[in-house]
């Protein structure tokens, strides 16, 4: 594909993008029109290619993405300061047969071709079946009061225990909460945490608790569930001497633990991909997204299993993955998460329409209908197989939504607490944030990419210059180095990786 100043995403669009800044005056040809541009248009910005009356709905996508607050000429800059959302808090949804039919036909198809032509990796098989792509040691704090304890440890190991084959570093996921919560609130934490313990990407981890916290050792335990006593050691500090010498001893006992595992080659479709950032700007629903979404397709026709999350950033496009869902049970949990998920809104006062970002909008997002629209095509047109509360992990392949906000450190932590080995992150204005699994930025232009390389990991904005598959094969072969251990995402290079649980109550 050769690059081009502007894109109509769908052919039933009345307002096309413009790919790079474009000066009033400009004379644009899309497929049969031919008009001339009456403002400057910024990249990843609307203008009309044709007159919209006030009150007619503005289409991308191939889909509204709100009405005209007023008439709007033909080649006018089209942005929040002349249309407006069509969004509600209540919604009517249907499931579709005969869309899902042609969904399930065309993922049929692509699994089809993806037959003995799975990609390996190179991975850690753990003894419950499931595999690592990082060997580390995580210290899990059950409460934020033992914090500054971790991090010693943490300074201490950085210095002692040497990186090597089987030793791919040691973490700590510090977090204020653990103690002075009530409700909801405090069983997220309990159970994000509990999520980590579990996470197969840690070949080793040491529980750290205080003792006397509302998140007590022996209720953590139990809800933990049995774990390998030689892979998960637990310290409470208040019952030791001196805590910072009888960890650093569980920590030595985890690392010789760790000196038989080996990486051994294993299918991609063993992989759990999460997928994050709705919308950061204009481009990003037609560059970074949609080749996200491409690899989503792929992905689950390997066999493998990708999660998509940030509820919020799905009003107004939610009907289009419910015709995507597998069976009549997923689609009544898919309309329950949206409800929900808008039932949090209204219950705080709040709308559920007001979500573009100053920052998304100056990238050109006008409407959370046009951010939402850009966010599924992370999606592609995969089968939705099931559908997860926060906090819960992943237990079927294909594509799984997770209820989650879309507060990026937020989100990032929920899907790695669901399971995901991986994260690819699309950005249109930048973020050096990172989860405790890698994290793949996935720009959605070329001058972020450029701009900021050492949080960058891959430009989407190649979509526009060049064939499809290639770049998708070229995204794929980095998922695999970075995977098997052969690359390091930059996140991991830079040390950006932190965790934050979601709250929404009273703090004792």
């Amino acid at each position: 594909m050769s690059s081009v100043p502007y894109l109509r995403v769908h052919p039933s669009d009345t307002v096309a993008v413009a790919v790079s800044a474009l000066a009033s005056g400009t004379h644009v040809t899309i497929d049969d029109l031919s008009i001339t541009l009456a403002e400057p248009i910024a990249q990843g910005h609307k203008f009309s290619l044709k007159a919209i009356a006030k009150g007619e709905p503005v289409i991308k996508y191939g889909a509204p993405i709100g009405e005209a607050k007023s008439d709007i000429a033909i080649g006018m800059h089209v942005h929040d300061t002349n249309i407006r959302t069509l969004l509600e808090e209540e919604g009517t949804y249907h499931r579709d047969e005969e869309v899902v039919r042609h969904y399930t036909e065309k993922a049929e198809a692509l699994r089809a071709q993806w037959h003995k032509k799975i990609p390996t990796i190179q991975a850690y098989k753990r003894d419950d079946g499931k595999i690592g792509i990082r060997n580390e040691i995580w210290i899990v704090p059950t409460v934020g009061c033992v914090n500054r304890t971790a991090e010693l440890l943490i300074r201490w190991a950085d210095q002692t225990l040497p990186k090597s084959s089987f030793f791919d570093g040691i973490h700590v996921w510090t977090h204020p909460w653990g103690c002075s919560q009530l409700g909801s609130d405090h069983e997220n934490t309990r159970t994000i945490l509990a999520d980590l313990v579990h996470h197969p990407n840690a070949g080793g981890v040491l529980v750290l608790s205080l003792g006397c916290e509302n998140n007590t050792p022996e209720s953590f335990k139990a809800l933990l569930g049995p774990v390998d006593e030689k892979r998960v050691k637990f310290l409470t500090t208040q019952m030791v001497d001196d805590e910072l010498e009888a960890a650093k001893a569980m920590i030595g006992e985890l690392y010789e633990t760790m000196k038989a595992d080996r990486r051994e080659a294993v299918g991609m479709d063993n992989l759990i991909v999460g997928f994050k950032c709705g919308g950061s700007d204009g481009m990003s629903g037609i560059t970074a997204n949609p080749l996200v979404g491409h690899f989503c397709d792929a992905l689950t026709a390997m066999g493998g299993s990708a999660i998509l999350t940030e509820v919020p950033e799905m009003f107004g496009a939610e009907q289009l993955l419910m015709n995507r869902t597998v069976s009549e049970e997923v689609f009544k949990k898919t309309v329950a998460l949206i409800n929900d998920f808008k039932h949090y809104f209204t219950a705080h006062d709040q709308v559920v329409y007001e979500n573009p970002s100053p920052g998304n909008k100056e990238g050109g997002i006008s409407t959370l209908e046009d951010k939402s629209l850009g966010c599924i095509q992370k999606g592609g047109e995969a089968i939705i197989t099931d559908v997860i509360a926060y906090g819960e992990r992943v237990t079927k392949r294909g594509l799984t939504l997770l209820s989650g906000p879309g507060n990026d450190i937020v989100s990032t932590t929920a899907l790695t607490a669901s399971g995901a080995h991986i994260i690819l992150f699309t950005t249109g204005r930048g973020t050096p944030l990172g989860a405790p699994v890698p994290t793949i930025k996935i720009a959605s232009n070329t001058p972020l990419a450029e701009k900021k390389a050492n949080w960058i990991d891959f430009d989407g904005a190649r979509l526009l210059r060049e064939e499809g598959d290639a770049v998708l094969n070229d995204l794929i072969d980095l998922i695999k180095a970075i995977a098997s251990g052969e690359k390091r995402a930059q996140n991991e290079i830079n040390g950006y990786a932190e965790i934050s649980i979601f709250k929404d109550g009273v703090i004792l």
